[in-house]
């Protein structure tokens, strides 16, 4: 049986659940506090290590924190606490900090009773998945309670007071040193999440007039009916402020979706395919190559190979999508729920450097984000979710394993089929594709209908 198996805490984006109902609570979060310690902290070695812990702006963050650096420090490790600050801002700390290990207490685009748990290493990239199986049988054992120190050895929490505007100059970098945002007009919605602060300064100190809005967050408004999950509200913003381009993050920042300047949705896959053309033209996408989700649209893959590339695809999760780039030599890739990777900036997705990636190939080009979006011509896609009471194995359903199987010999090679659990929310995820919209609607109702019956709610 692999490691991903028999993980029964750890999902495709780390813990993720109803805060304070188990394993969200905090004495299951001083466990693995003290599980995450035992296994960043070199026993051999007399140095004091140190881990950083960063969350969004959700209520339970608080509660989470507390718990998570008193497990942490009862191994003798110090902690380095950031407040708020996006995923990705939290990975950067942390490899620029030279910590151990890195903490993210945030659910990303969940609603604000979920929270969560993301561990980066102290290169700044995600748990393998036998690293993560390695926590959970270390904190089964009774063995992590004899590794805890005492007197002298028990670890100190500190306060990283600049955190944030690291992070800033950071993102500043990034952007081309030969090019402004002057004159720029920007719709910025944040989520009222982790980059309600940090988000507008970068775009404002670059030269643009940012029109921001989810930046209000009171603990229980994040992703509330705002941020990329509601691009609908982004796209009424630039609408009403005469935008150039609307910029939806989530509650953690990691993800993004764009609006043109009309209003209409940009998702991570027309990202994907503006800037892998773009890299393809510059010959700065490694070995022509873009890493991707089976996700994505067809059409991604279309668009790239005629530019001259080719798309290598993965299982649903941003780590599964830098997995592949880290083992192939890739340098870009993402999702179409809008992760976006760039290896050379960062170790993971990071919603702002997609957006100021994005503002710089507008520039570059002289273009408004409704014509490059335009290269990307879109195979009909239908996706359904269920919510379902158990993530019981599809092919152990004979009605579904039917269902499925019926489907894709209506497509033919025309379409695909995808069916599949989330790996962060207690739901079953449908996925046609067509030639023809109400086709692929009606064989997506009929696939959800068999779930429902079998194991829904």
């Amino acid at each position: 049986m692999s490691a991903e198996k028999q993980r029964n805490l750890f999902g495709t984006d780390g813990v993720r659940g109803m805060a304070n109902v188990t394993p969200l609570v905090p004495e299951t979060m001083v466990r693995l506090g003290k599980a995450i310690a035992a296994v960043f902290k070199d026993r051999g070695s007399a140095r004091r290590h140190r881990i950083v812990i960063g969350k969004d702006t959700r209520l339970s963050g608080y509660m989470l924190e507390q718990a998570m650096a008193s497990g942490i420090c009862s191994m003798g490790v110090d902690v380095l606490l950031v407040g708020p600050l996006p995923t990705p801002g939290i990975a950067f700390i942390t490899s620029g900090m030279r910590a151990d290990a890195g903490v993210v207490i945030s659910a990303s685009h969940n609603p604000f009773q979920d929270n969560g748990i993301k561990v980066f290493m102290r290169d700044g990239f995600k748990l393998p998945d036998e690293i993560e199986h390695r926590i959970e049988k270390l904190m089964e054992s009774e063995e992590l309670n004899r590794m805890c120190p005492n007197g002298a050895g028990i670890g100190k929490a500190f306060r990283v007071d600049d955190a944030r505007g690291r992070y800033i100059q950071f993102l500043k970098g990034i952007f081309p040193s030969d090019m402004t945002l002057d004159g720029v007009i920007i719709a910025l919605d944040c989520a009222n999440g982790a980059s309600y602060a940090n988000a507008p300064m970068v775009l404002e100190e670059l030269g643009a007039k940012v029109h921001a809005i989810g930046v209000e967050p009171d603990g229980e408004n994040i992703n509330l009916d705002c941020g990329s999950l509601h691009p609908e509200v982004i796209a009424e913003e630039v609408r009403r402020t005469g935008a150039n381009i609307g910029i939806a993050l989530d509650g953690d920042a990691d993800r993004v979706v764009f609006v043109d300047e009309r209003g209409d949705i940009v998702d991570g896959d027309g990202i994907m395919a503006i800037c892998a053309l773009d890299m393809l033209d510059y010959e700065r996408l490694k070995k022509k190559t873009l890493v991707t989700t089976v996700m994505s649209n067809i059409g991604l893959e279309h668009a790239v190979e005629k530019a001259g590339g080719k798309v290598v695809r993965t299982r649903v999760g941003d780590r599964y999508v830098v997995e592949k780039m880290r083992a192939g030599g890739y340098n870009f890739g993402g999702e179409q729920s809008g992760h976006l990777i760039y290896l050379d900036y960062s170790t993971t997705g990071d919603g702002m450097i997609g957006a100021l990636q994005i503002l710089a190939v507008m520039l570059k080009r002289e273009k408004p984000l409704s014509e490059l979006a335009a290269i990307l011509e879109k195979c009909p896609q239908c996706q359904k979710n269920i919510a379902v009471r158990e993530r019981k194995p599809l092919e152990k359903m004979l009605s579904v394993t039917k269902a499925i199987h019926n489907a894709k010999t209506t497509l033919g090679q025309d379409g695909r089929v995808l069916v599949r659990y989330s790996g962060t929310e207690l739901k079953a995820r449908v996925l046609v594709e067509g030639p023809d919209h109400s086709m692929i609607e009606e064989i997506a109702e009929t696939i959800v209908e068999v779930i429902r019956e079998d194991i829904g709610e």
